[in-house]
Formats: structure tokens, C-alpha cells, sequence
């Protein structure tokens, strides 16, 4: 497991600079464009090029199912897991209706569920198990099946040929083991991390909430290091999110982060490696309560914030227009020269 910890390349300090100073010749005062302006030389440094551009997207959603979910922690039952891996399959999910939309590379990743998927077009077979046991009795994985999780999040990269990449989820509960990670990385109480998922009520929330609190108890002599957390409170889809975004950086490919779940398995990432976090881009601010926290944590400043919570990858694809106008702004706009404007005095 020696490659988790391979720092990944620096991005191109100097073609971050030469993106700047194309910004300061073109038709507007500067910084009027904002944060459109450093999205695009962000991509410069990481494309190492003055013109960074996006033809190629692809966006994997990694599922899996949980074992807490056999203790009420969400309002769905757990057979919705591979319910919507069909629907992702078929077109039917947000996540799908994005991805047509925005022409973007869709393939959903099975981490494993309690029952078994048909393998079907699109699909991705890397199961370490049927689903996760419950954290809040036995860790969620063995040490070898955290793992087999992070090499399948890294194998799935490695069949990449793209300029940025979406992880998206689906699981059934994986809220709360979310929550759990940020928790025990953090040293918080599961009060400050722990939000109402697919929308359960304030009795349900607060039965989560005191949950997660008791796993901590239950698990805390052993939560001394990133892996032996995700083994204990994490879920393959997060294992396998994480182990991507690793493997991702390492081959100079930008990850634009999702919400909640996406988040928690990025501090994993940048928990085990920290050279992560420089190959990383926010989509959205969810309406999970502690994603914010994440985002700050992770110095991560999210492009947008429309009170989304579904996951799938769907408020990073909701973002990528954003993207795709500041780069189109930085390469298209004339210069003050070019268009015979007087420049500011």
C-alpha cells in the first residue's frame, strides 16, 4: 500500500502566473470576473499551460451499502442502494440527467451491497464485500478490506483518460458514517457533524446523533490514524472515493469534489496524503450542516451553494458550467490591445 502516500505532482507554479498576467490584459478591470479568474488559473497550473481548456470529463459513482442502516439511521431502506444503481445505469438519476447534459463520461463503481448487482452496461464490478458490518457494534471493514477498497478507487483511475474528475455516491446510511470520519479526524462530537441525510426527523436525528457518539466511545482506542478510522467508521464507496482522489492527484488529474460524503472521503485522502488537497476543487456547499466545516477544512471554496443534498456527483456536475465559462472567458476575451480599449491610468 506504498502508493497512498507518493506525494503528487506540484502544479505548475509558472503557468499560474502567466494565467495571471493574461487576466490582467484582458477587457475588464481586474478581478472583476472574481473567483472566475482563479478557477481558470488554477486549471492553468494544473494543465501546465497559460490556455488550460475542459473537453473531458468523467464521472464515477461509487455504491455500496451499510451496515448501520439496520439501526433506523436513515429514512430509506437499504435495498434503494442497488435500486439506484439501475436507475443511474438506465438514465433516470440526476446524476444520469447531468451527465447527458453536460456530455460527460458516466460509469457507476459497485463497492458492495447486500445483495448482488447484474452486471450490466456502464457498471463496474470491484465489490470487497456484501456491504459494510455495523460500525456501531464491530469496525465497519477489516484492515485488508479498507484495503482492497482504496486499490479499486485507484484502479478505477487508472482506467482515466480525462481533464477532471467527478466522484460521486451512493449508499444507503453512508451519512452516518460520513459523519462518524469527521468526527473522529476532527475530534468533534457527532453533534457538530451530524445532519439529517435523506431527511429524517428530529427523534430520528437525534437517535443518529447518539449513535455515532456511542461507536466513537466503542472504537476510540483504535482511532489513531486515517486508516484505522476508515476502517472502523468508513464505507467502501468512501474507501474507494478516497483511494480515487488519491491515485488522481498522483497522475495530475484535478478531482471536482462533490458534497457531504464526497468531502468526508477527501479529508480521508488528504488525512493519508496530504498532497492531495492541491488537486482538488469544490463543486458545491451542500445543505448538510457540517459540509461547510469540511470545506473549510479542507480550504476548499465551494462554487456554489443551492441548499443541494442528494450526492451522486450532482452538485459537482451542477457546477461544471461555472468552469467551463471561466475558462472560456480567460482564453476568448480580447486583450485591452486587441480590441483598441484605453487601458485604466
Amino acid at each position: 500500500m506504498h502508493w497512498l502516500t507518493e506525494p503528487s505532482p506540484t502544479p505548475s507554479e509558472p503557468h499560474r502566473v502567466a494565467a495571471q498576467h493574461r487576466q490582467a490584459t484582458l477587457t475588464k478591470p481586474i478581478g472583476a470576473l472574481g473567483y472566475l479568474e482563479q478557477i481558470a488559473e488554477q486549471f492553468a497550473a494544473w494543465q501546465a499551460t497559460d490556455r488550460p481548456e475542459l473537453h473531458s470529463v468523467c464521472a464515477r459513482i461509487f455504491a455500496a451499502d451499510h451496515g448501520v442502516t439496520r439501526r433506523g439511521v436513515s429514512a430509506y431502506p437499504a435495498e434503494v442502494t442497488t435500486q439506484m444503481i439501475a436507475n443511474f445505469l438506465s438514465g433516470g438519476a440526476a446524476a444520469s440527467v447531468l451527465c447527458r447534459q453536460r456530455e460527460v463520461d458516466l460509469e457507476v463503481v459497485n463497492m458492495g451491497t447486500f445483495t448482488p448487482v447484474a452486471d450490466m452496461p456502464g457498471l463496474q464490478q470491484r465489490s470487497v464485500d456484501a456491504g459494510t458490518r455495523d460500525f456501531s457494534t464491530v469496525p465497519a471493514m477489516t484492515e485488508q478490506q479498507a484495503h482492497r477498497a482504496l486499490n479499486a478507487g485507484a484502479a478505477v483511475v487508472d482506467q482515466l483518460n480525462c481533464q477532471l474528475f467527478i466522484a460521486g455516491d451512493m449508499g444507503i446510511g453512508n451519512t452516518s458514517s460520513a459523519s462518524a470520519l469527521m468526527a473522529a479526524l476532527l475530534g468533534l462530537d457527532a453533534s457538530e457533524t451530524t445532519g439529517r441525510g435523506t431527511g429524517i426527523d428530529d427523534e430520528r436525528l437525534a437517535a443518529k446523533t447518539g449513535l455515532i457518539n456511542a461507536s466513537l466511545s466503542l472504537h476510540s482506542a483504535h482511532l489513531n490514524s486515517p486508516m484505522h478510522n476508515l476502517q472502523c467508521l468508513g464505507g467502501f464507496e468512501i474507501a474507494g472515493i478516497a483511494g480515487a482522489y488519491i491515485r488522481a492527484a498522483q497522475r495530475r488529474i484535478p478531482s471536482l469534489v462533490d458534497g457531504f460524503i464526497s468531502s468526508a472521503a477527501a479529508l480521508v485522502a488528504c488525512r493519508i496524503n496530504p498532497t492531495v488537497q492541491r488537486w482538488l476543487l469544490a463543486g458545491h456547499c451542500s445543505a448538510e450542516g457540517a459540509h461547510q466545516q469540511l470545506l473549510d477544512t479542507l480550504e476548499l471554496r465551494p462554487l456554489l451553494a443551492l441548499d443541494m443534498r442528494l450526492g451522486e456527483g450532482s452538485g459537482a456536475l451542477t457546477a461544471l458550467p461555472l468552469i467551463e465559462s471561466a475558462l472560456a472567458l480567460h482564453n476568448n476575451m480580447a486583450s485591452f490591445a486587441e480590441a483598441g480599449v484605453t487601458e485604466e491610468n
